[in-house]
């Protein structure tokens, strides 16, 4: 059985779902400990319960120890199942993280499988829904994967109830050297619900001023009047750059400006253009475990390793063969995460 301190590293809920779904990926027996030990409210929330106990469904094994506010739980995974599934956080936590853990063990069965997923679409401190599909679904092309995710409805902070729902084809992971090619297009989605409409038209023209010279071939899709459950909205930035694709976003917070919001998303996909990363940094980290788990060596550039990102090396190289590297920051200020396989899967 591995032994999994949960607050090694960045420490947060992330660690939590990557070990489950590993586990039940790779068929290893799994002891988790000190879940979020370090957090202000430590221990499993309702989100995190959600994900841990769905991977176990879809894996077909036991998990002892679900309980809210668990510091420690035990998973003995069995065989990954194909089928139908629907999935309800309960509260407004995120159903894009949810995604986090559940892809890596839906990829593994040998049969298509589906998911419906209700809580946050689009919710602080994950990535919006836009995000997810525009931006890292794509990433996840080049290493083989197949998945279509559509929305049903979005679910905001502190209502939830959004849904949506994602299909994927069965795949062994192929390697992949993500590097970053000239910008084809940038593209901003932008959406509110039961908002005055000008505050989704304030976060584009703030992000298009952020941009600057980027922003030219900008072209903008804004929805004002999204099916939804309660009052919220996003912005989601989105560069094509041919073999690779980042963004950037935002989510709605109450007490911050729209213009505050639109321009740190700018601000952020401006500075990933002008360095030439292939990857943001807050994709880097989810795509950790898909390089662990590509038979063969794997690469791609971004700004910098974050902490998220280097938690996510830790642990995929306590399940597998596979061995990391993180290279120094070159002239222009981009580091290399690559990936050295074979990885042994089930």
């Amino acid at each position: 059985m591995i032994e999994i301190a949960g607050d090694t590293g960045e420490g947060g809920g992330q660690i939590a779902r990557m070990a489950v779904a590993l586990a039940a990926v790779t068929g290893q027996p799994l002891r988790l400990t000190r879940i979020r030990a370090r957090r202000a409210s430590p221990g499993l929330a309702a989100q995190h319960l959600t994900a841990l106990r769905a991977v176990a469904q879809l894996a077909g094994g036991r998990i002892d120890g679900l309980v809210p506010g668990g510091t420690e739980v035990a998973f003995r995974p069995g065989k990954v199942r194909g089928g139908s599934y629907e999935f309800d956080v309960g509260t407004a936590g995120s159903v894009t993280l949810l995604v986090q853990a559940l892809l890596p063990v839906m990829l593994a069965t040998h049969a298509p499988i589906g998911v419906r997923l209700v809580g946050g679409t689009d919710v602080r401190a994950a990535p919006p829904f836009d995000y997810l599909r525009e931006v890292l679904l794509p990433l996840l092309v080049p290493f083989g994967v197949t998945a279509a995710l559509q929305l049903e409805q979005r679910g905001y902070y502190p209502r939830g109830g959004g849904a949506m729902r994602l299909s994927v084809e069965p795949c062994t992971l192929r390697p992949a050297r993500l590097a970053a090619g000239a910008l084809r297009s940038l593209h901003a989605l932008v959406h509110t619900a039961q908002l005055p409409a000008h505050v989704a038209q304030r976060m584009l023209a703030a992000a298009r001023d952020a941009l600057g010279r980027h922003g030219v071939s900008t072209e903008a899709h804004v929805e004002t009047t999204a099916t939804a459950r309660g009052a919220g909205g996003a912005i989601v930035l989105v560069a094509d750059c041919g073999t690779s694709r980042l963004g950037a976003a935002r989510v709605a917070e109450r007490g911050v400006r729209a213009e505050t919001l639109g321009q740190a998303a700018g601000t952020e996909l401006a500075r990933d253009l002008e360095l030439g990363a292939a990857v943001d940094v807050h994709a880097a980290d989810q795509l950790i475990v898909y390089l662990a788990l590509a038979s063969g060596d794997s690469s791609f550039t971004s700004a910098a390793a974050s902490s998220h990102t280097r938690t996510a090396i830790w642990l995929a190289e306590q399940f597998l063969p596979a061995r990391f590297s993180v290279s120094a920051p070159d002239a222009a200020g981009r580091v290399t995460v690559a990936c050295h396989g074979p990885a042994a899967t089930r």
